[in-house]
């Protein structure tokens, strides 16, 4: 199931994939210590004007694969824990069972 958020992610995750290896070493030229300040600051401008926001890293969210939550989400198998705890009820992943003590 598709909602408006996960479509939106997805988008973002694209626009990462797209950008990543450049925006990475813009970013690592503004943030250098050693090199003049005139640069790390041009360096801090073409990272603000020529690169789209949603390419940042911290733009995308880890949602459920099943239903689009957002939180709660348990990245070994990329669905939230509601959902997890049902498909392991029923058997669905081999080896996962519910704790006792």
């Amino acid at each position: 199931m598709l909602n408006k958020w996960m479509r939106r992610d997805s988008k973002r995750r694209i626009l990462y994939n797209q950008h990543e290896g450049e925006r990475l070493r813009w970013k690592m030229i503004a943030k250098s210590t050693i090199l003049p300040k005139d640069i790390t600051k041009q360096a801090k401008k073409i990272l603000h004007k020529e690169f789209p926001r949603d390419s940042s890293i911290t733009r995308i969210r880890n949602r459920c694969n099943l239903t689009g939550r957002p939180r709660g989400i348990i990245r070994q198998y990329g669905i939230s824990r509601i959902k997890f705890r049902e498909l392991a009820d029923a058997g669905k992943f081999a080896g996962v069972t519910r704790s006792s003590w």
